[in-house]
C-alpha cells in the first residue's frame, strides 16, 4: 500500500478511484491509499476535476512533519508511514 499527496487547484467532481482511501486535509490538499501507481492515481484524480485545473501528486515515503491539517491526520499518517521512509 502506498500513501500519496495530492494537491488540487480545483475540488473533484468525484472521489470514487483505484484507492482504498482518499481523505481532505486541507483545503486542496489530499491524502490517498492505493495499491495502484502513482500514474493510475494521478489520472483518476486528473480526469475527476473540472477543465484543465492544476494537480499535483507525490508518494510520501516517511511520516512528513506538518501542522493546521485536519483532526487525526498525523494519527493517519503513521499508521501507514514510518520516519525511516518505509511505506507499511
Amino acid at each position: 500500500m502506498t500513501v500519496y499527496l495530492a494537491w488540487t487547484q480545483e475540488q473533484p467532481d468525484d472521489l470514487s478511484g483505484p484507492w482504498q482511501e482518499i481523505r481532505s486535509i486541507a483545503p486542496g490538499v489530499w491524502l490517498v491509499e492505493s495499491t495502484e501507481t502513482l500514474s493510475v492515481v494521478y489520472h483518476a484524480l486528473k480526469w475527476s476535476l473540472p477543465g484543465e485545473a492544476a494537480l499535483i501528486v507525490s508518494p510520501v515515503d516517511r511520516t512528513p512533519k506538518s501542522r493546521g491539517m485536519e483532526p487525526g491526520t498525523t494519527t493517519w499518517l503513521r499508521e501507514r508511514t514510518d520516519p525511516a521512509g518505509v511505506s507499511r
